[in-house]
Parts: C-alpha cells; structure tokens; sequence
C-alpha cells in the first residue's frame, strides 16, 4: 500500500445517514486519500464533503463512484479487491435488515478477509483505522500464500 490509500466506502440505506457523519467529521483525513464508493452512498458523500471545502479543494475533490451495490457495484469492488485496488473498505452495513443483494454483501466481506483489506463495518472500526498512524504510511499487508490450492488436483469423473 503506498501513502495514499484507496478508501472504499459502502452503506446501506439504513447506515448511510452514519457514513456521511463519519465523512464529514473526517473529511480533512479523507481528502487526501482516493475514494471509491458505491453510486448513491458515493454521491452523498461527495455532496456532503463538498459542503465543507474551499472552492480551489472542491474542484479537486472527487469520489469514483461504481454502480449501485445492488445493482452490483458490490461485485466491482470486489473485483477491485482481488485485483488490488483498494486498500481499505468501511462498509456500514444494517445488521438488522435483510438485504435483497445479501448474497453480493457476504461476498464482499468474504473477499476484504481473503485478501486481507483492513475492514470497518462499524463506525468505532472505522475510527480506529482512520486515526492508525499506517493510514499515511506505506504499508505492505501480509497476504496467505494461495498456491496450494491453486495447484490442487480436481478430480473429475464422466458418467
């Protein structure tokens, strides 16, 4: 990970009122890193963000915005994990509603743990990682060694 980390930031419905909060509070820590979020979360963040900057920030200032998680901007920043393209993901999500894309949520967090993104899916998580001293540093994570089961053999059998 160099210096400037690539934040992705995802919320549901239900926890999106939260991450903007969070933003906003944050927003001078967070300007100065590359943002990736999903379509409406990243939107209001943007917005919200925007609302605190000076003209000559604002013009610079820009959220890369995938499509909705829904609608599978899930599956693109999964994706983006596996392809190395975020270094950190804050996803607020709502323990307490079913979501219709639950399986697009599972898999998402599946794939922070499996490349070993830092993860917050709490606003105190999230707290922690944006005040560690390795947020502006480099970082190289330690990743598990997958060439086992790459290399395994399948056996498969025609009937």
């Amino acid at each position: 990970m160099e210096e400037i980390k690539r934040i992705a930031l995802v919320a549901h419905d239900n926890r999106k009122k939260d991450l903007i909060e969070w933003a906003e509070w944050n927003h001078e820590v967070l300007i100065h890193h590359e943002l990736i979020s999903t379509g409406t979360t990243g939107k209001l963040v943007e917005e919200a963000i925007n609302e605190r900057l000076n003209d000559e920030e604002a013009q610079h200032f820009e959220i890369t915005k995938l499509k909705s998680g829904p609608l599978g901007g899930d599956q693109q920043l999964g994706a983006m994990i596996a392809e190395g393209g975020i270094d950190l993901l804050i996803f607020l999500w709502d323990p307490m509603q079913p979501q219709p894309h639950d399986v697009d949520v599972k898999a998402l967090l599946r794939i922070s743990v499996l490349y070993n993104i830092p993860t917050a899916c709490n606003r105190s998580t999230a707290d922690f990682m944006i005040s560690s001293p390795l947020l502006n540093a480099e970082y190289e994570p330690e990743l598990k060694d997958y060439s086992d089961y790459i290399g395994r053999t399948v056996v498969y059998e025609r009937e």
